[in-house]
C-alpha cells in the first residue's frame, strides 16, 4: 500500500501553482533557484506528459519501472533519465513527509542498463597550458574570476557571492552565495568554511581595484570607461557587474566570454564551463598528489565519494609501481631464459610483455595489451 490519498495528482504534487494539495509547492522555494529551473524543465518535457492527470493510487512501482525500462528504446541520455529519476524521488518523497503517500514507490525502480551514469567516465577538465592560453583570450574581469574559481575551487554561486570582507592575506571565507540575484546558505553544511588559497589569487583580487574596462558604448563606434570595482567596502561584492555594478550572471559570462574563447581555441566547450573549472581544480590537486581529505575538505564535498569519483580518473601511483616490479621481475626472467622478448612501445616509457606469462613464472596478465609472441629463433 502506497497511497492514503489516492486523488491526489502528480501535477498537484509537482507544479508551483496548481491543486489544492500542491504540497511540493511550499517545498520548491527552499531549493536553489539554478535547481528549481531545471526541475521545471524536467517535468514539463518528461514527466508531467505522462503522470500529469494521474491519480497517485495509478502511480505505483510496477508503472514507474515501465516508465523508465521505455527510455532504452528512446534517444534521452543516461544523465537526463538519471535527473528524472531524482524529480520523481523529490516529488513523491514530499508526497510521503505530508502524509500523502505511506511510501516512496521510486525507492523500488532501477534504472535499465543502458541508461546507467557511468561515474567513472572522464569529467570535463582543463590542462594547465589549456587554461593559460584561455586567460590570455578573455577580458577583465572575467579572466580574475576565472582565476580565482580554478585555484579555489568556488562553484560560481560562491564564486559572485564573494564579498571583500571574505578574502583573506592566503584564504577565501565561504559563507553565502548568489545565484543569479538570489542569495542564499551554501550548498551544504559544510560548504561553509575558509579554505585556503594560493596568494596569487588574493592578489589578482586585489588588482582589480585599480583596474578600468572600455567597452562599447551608444553606437557609430563610441566607448566608455567603467572601473572594475566601484566600492571595495567589507560588504561590497569583489565580482561586480561592469555597467550596473550588481552581481554577476553566470550564464552570460559562459556565453559573451568563456564559450567564445573555448571555440576560437578549438577545445572541448564544456571544459569552458564554471563546473568545468572546479572540476579542473580538483584534477590538478590530484595529480599534485594530494591526499583524498585533503581535496575533500578543499572542495568542500559532504560525502568522500563525491572526491572519489575524481580520483577513479587516474591510476595510482602504488599500482603504477606495482605494475613497474612486475615488468620488471619478467624482464630479468625473459633475459635468463632468452625465450621471451620484451618490444619498447614508443608511445609509453613502460616495456609491454608480448609472451605468455602463465607458461613463464606462473603469472596470468590481467589486461588484454599484454600479448603473446615468441621471440625468432
Amino acid at each position: 500500500m502506497y497511497c492514503c490519498s489516492g486523488t491526489t495528482r502528480i501535477f498537484a504534487l509537482m507544479c508551483s501553482c496548481e491543486g489544492k494539495d500542491a504540497v511540493y509547492a511550499h517545498y520548491d522555494p527552499v531549493r536553489a533557484t539554478t535547481t528549481q529551473s531545471t526541475y521545471a524543465g524536467t517535468l514539463r518535457k518528461y514527466i508531467l506528459p505522462v503522470f500529469g492527470d494521474a491519480p497517485l493510487r495509478n502511480i505505483t512501482p510496477h508503472s514507474l519501472q515501465a516508465f523508465f525500462s521505455g527510455f532504452t528504446k528512446r534517444e534521452v541520455g543516461p544523465a537526463t533519465v538519471l535527473k528524472i529519476k531524482e524529480v520523481l524521488s523529490s516529488a513523491f518523497g514530499r508526497a510521503v513527509h505530508y502524509g500523502l503517500l505511506i511510501k516512496n514507490p521510486m525507492e523500488a525502480v532501477e534504472i535499465p542498463r543502458s541508461k546507467v551514469v557511468n561515474r567513472r567516465q572522464r569529467k570535463p577538465h582543463l590542462t594547465p597550458r589549456e587554461f593559460a592560453n584561455l586567460l590570455l583570450l578573455i577580458e577583465e574581469p572575467y579572466a580574475t574570476m576565472m582565476y580565482v574559481a580554478i585555484y579555489s575551487g568556488l562553484r560560481v554561486s560562491e564564486l559572485i557571492g564573494l564579498k571583500w570582507e571574505d578574502v583573506g592575506l592566503a584564504s577565501l571565507t565561504v559563507d553565502e552565495r548568489c545565484c543569479r540575484g538570489n542569495w542564499s546558505v551554501p550548498k551544504t553544511e559544510g560548504s561553509t568554511a575558509t579554505i585556503g588559497v594560493p596568494r596569487s589569487v588574493v592578489e589578482r583580487i586585489h588588482r582589480l581595484k585599480k583596474l578600468e574596462v572600455e567597452i562599447n558604448w551608444g553606437g557609430k563606434g563610441s566607448k566608455k570607461k567603467f572601473k572594475v570595482v566601484r566600492s571595495a567596502e567589507p560588504h561590497d561584492l569583489v565580482f561586480q557587474s561592469v555597467v550596473k555594478g550588481t552581481s554577476m550572471n553566470d550564464q552570460s559570462i559562459v556565453r559573451r566570454h568563456l564559450r567564445p574563447a573555448a571555440l576560437k581555441l578549438k577545445l572541448n566547450p564544456k571544459k569552458v564551463t564554471w563546473r568545468g573549472l572546479r572540476t579542473s581544480y580538483g584534477t590538478w590537486m590530484v595529480q599534485s598528489g594530494a591526499n583524498p581529505k585533503d581535496v575533500q575538505a578543499q572542495m568542500r564535498h559532504s560525502r568522500i565519494s563525491t572526491t572519489m569519483d575524481i580520483y577513479a580518473q587516474f591510476v595510482p601511483e602504488s599500482q603504477q609501481a606495482a605494475v613497474a616490479r612486475m615488468v620488471d621481475m619478467v624482464e630479468k626472467a625473459s633475459g635468463e631464459s632468452n625465450r621471451y622478448v620484451l618490444v619498447r612501445n614508443p608511445q609509453s616509457d613502460s616495456p609491454q610483455v608480448i609472451e605468455n606469462m602463465v607458461e613463464l613464472v606462473g603469472i596470468e596478465p590481467t589486461t588484454s595489451s599484454l600479448r603473446t609472441m615468441r621471440s625468432p629463433s
